[in-house]
């Protein structure tokens, strides 16, 4: 059996981004040897190379043929995460998302400390990188606090998680019956079996532009959110609330909503 080398994998989904994944990159602060970067091209116009991302980390890229959608995406890199041994945990990101230098060390001290403990995120900050204008992003940081905020929004933002391995063998991967929303559908399966908490520090900041603000998908992945909180949810009257809540967005923009956010 090949020993544990690594403390981690980042897994980095991409289509048509090199300059968003190239910044992603050159945020990333841990000790070389110790990670890897697995990147999923999906379906670039121009494939991605290592060469392209000038940096001296170990990085491999799975190249998929046509572009197939970001599930398709992270499930191709968790299967191929699935037959190594060779690491502890997995860690998101996304390009166009930075890191906190310390994130990785926090992230990792944390769960070698706490065997208990299967998924863990951390707060983020949602910023315009041309405006400079964004919002924090605060969540419930123990498990069964979690699991009730789980029924009003996602508490986990999907680059700032980190996973045991163990978890593709005890859940899976990332449901394809949830589009839009597959990784608040993957989060709380796991939080159904397993434990999950989130650092109360903001170690990824989230890159967001006027092209995030559009409507599209925006009423389809409340419809989302809806099947998953009847599917998941627990609490009688946590459920009802979180329909009159979700139904309410239904009123409003998407554009409003972000906008109210940024005011706060």
């Amino acid at each position: 059996m090949s020993p544990i080398t690594k403390d981690f994998i980042l897994l980095i989904p991409c289509y048509n981004n090199l300059d968003g994944l190239v910044k992603s990159v050159k945020s990333i602060h841990h000790p070389p040897g110790k990670f890897e970067i697995l990147i999923v091209d999906d379906g670039s116009t121009s494939a991605i190379t290592v060469d392209s991302l000038s940096s001296a980390f170990a990085i491999k890229i799975i190249r998929i043929p046509e572009n197939k959608g970001v599930v398709n995406a992270l499930n191709t890199g968790l299967k191929a995460l699935n037959a190594r041994i060779d690491y502890n945990y997995i860690a998101r990101l996304d390009a166009g998302d930075t890191c906190h230098p310390e994130r990785f060390t926090k992230q990792v001290q944390f769960l070698d400390t706490h065997s208990d403990i299967f998924l863990l995120g951390s707060w983020c900050r949602f910023e315009n990188d041309q405006t400079g204008k964004g919002y924090d992003y605060i969540a419930k940081t123990k498990h069964q606090e979690i699991i009730k905020e789980m029924h009003y929004k996602c508490s986990f933002i999907h680059p700032t998680v980190m996973f045991r391995k163990e978890v593709l063998n005890d859940i899976g991967f990332y449901p394809e019956n949830y589009p839009d929303v597959e990784d608040y559908a993957y989060f709380w399966q796991i939080l159904t079996q397993l434990k999950g908490e989130i650092l109360s520090q903001i170690l990824v900041k989230i890159d967001f532009s006027d092209k995030n603000l559009s409507s599209r998908n925006y009423k389809k992945q409340l419809i989302q959110r809806m099947r998953l909180v009847n599917h998941f949810g627990d609490r009688k009257l946590s459920k009802i609330f979180s329909f009159i809540l979700l139904g309410g967005r239904f009123i409003l923009p998407k554009k409003m909503i972000t906008k109210l956010k940024l005011i706060r």
